[in-house]
């Protein structure tokens, strides 16, 4: 069966033409020029990729990636934003909004297609022992610092914090390299698994949101900034 994708994209010509083009690929494309349709549509089916546009009459492809991502059968459908938008902060704010990849736009069909090809690889090459390790992951504890995965909230010196899927997959990350130095590069293919080069900017973005979330003044740092290297995590004390 082919992999079925849900395109909200307002422009009605680059959406047929996308569709037209994906479908010679063999996928299977659906097709929405509103962000409240779009919405409708992605909760009522079953789709193995949402390719969405940001600026979208009704509602914003930001919303619809925010309001999936509160959906529990939502958390492993990847979400690729084609977008206008191209400054650095708008790609960490729909990178944290849930966005698994980020394409700006004008841009080139090959490179769309090699992202779609990455991000649909990933959801078919999970294997069972891989899914029942992540259900038996439901809570981090480092140092003072307790996560509790599914509701995506942390816990730190008796105050809760509200996190993203990225800053959850994040500290999963971290914690799995426990006081060991993690690149950059590392980072990012953990966190979106594209074909694209490494953007250091956009992954130094996310450590540095991450880390006013976890850390404050009247707490030790969890995250230490490596220069030049990357990034080690823990408390300086326990290395």
């Amino acid at each position: 069966m082919s992999m079925r994708i849900l395109l909200v994209e307002d422009e009605i010509e680059l959406a047929t033409t996308l569709q037209g083009i994906l479908q010679q690929e063999g996928y299977h494309v659906e097709i929405s020029h509103d962000g409240e349709q779009g919405l409708n549509l992605a909760l009522k089916q079953n789709y193995d990729l949402l390719i969405l546009d940001w600026m979208l009459p009704h509602k914003s492809g930001l919303e619809i990636c925010q309001q999936i991502r509160h959906q529990p059968f939502f958390i492993k459908t990847p979400v690729l934003f084609l977008t206008a938008k191209d400054t650095l902060d708008d790609r960490v704010l729909g990178l944290d909004a849930g966005a698994d990849d980020y394409l700006v736009k004008p841009f080139e069909l090959r490179e769309l297609l090699a992202r779609v090809r990455a991000l649909l690889r990933r959801v078919s090459t999970i294997t069972d022992s891989q899914e029942e390790q992540n259900k038996l992951e439901t809570r981090i504890k480092v140092a003072d610092l307790e996560i509790e995965v599914e509701s995506q909230i942390a816990y730190r010196n008796g105050k809760m914090i509200k996190l993203s899927e990225k800053e959850v997959k994040l500290l999963q990350f971290f914690s799995q390299n426990l006081h060991q130095l993690v690149t950059q590069e590392e980072i990012y293919n953990y966190l979106w698994t594209t074909e694209e080069a490494p953007s250091s900017n956009v992954v130094a973005a996310m450590v540095r949101l991450l880390r006013k979330k976890i850390e404050s003044n009247q707490e030790p740092p969890l995250i230490h900034t490596i220069y030049g290297k990357g990034y080690w995590f823990g408390l300086e004390k326990e290395s």
